[in-house]
């Protein structure tokens, strides 16, 4: 069976846990790092992966290994900081790829 983890720090992982999803909380970037090299070999099954923006920002070069592959999506969500813009690019660049055009304009 697939699954869906998230990893972030604790305030951000905290409302996932509740839906049922696997949480990784982290401190920093160094921890998420060899979080996510455990969860993504193969015999993990993880269909989805949400990283907290501000990890996956110093995450780019690990993350950037699952860009052409179906699985794991790896999928950056905002942290308690706000937004910081990164998840919208990672999408238009997929869908540009996708696609071959910038469907969703500016």
């Amino acid at each position: 069976m697939l699954k869906i983890a998230v990893i972030g720090g604790r305030e951000t992982v905290m409302g996932f846990k509740a839906l049922g999803l696997d949480t990784y909380p982290v401190a920093d970037a160094q921890e998420a790092h060899k979080v996510l090299r455990a969860i993504t070999k193969e015999d993990q099954n993880y269909a989805i992966i949400y990283i907290e923006e501000n990890l996956a920002e110093q995450l780019s070069a690990e993350i950037n290994k699952f860009k052409d592959v179906p699985t794991p999506a790896i999928i950056l969500i905002p942290g308690r900081e706000g937004p910081l813009g990164l998840g919208q690019s990672a999408l238009k660049a997929a869908v540009e790829r996708a696609v071959g055009t910038n469907i969703l304009g500016d």
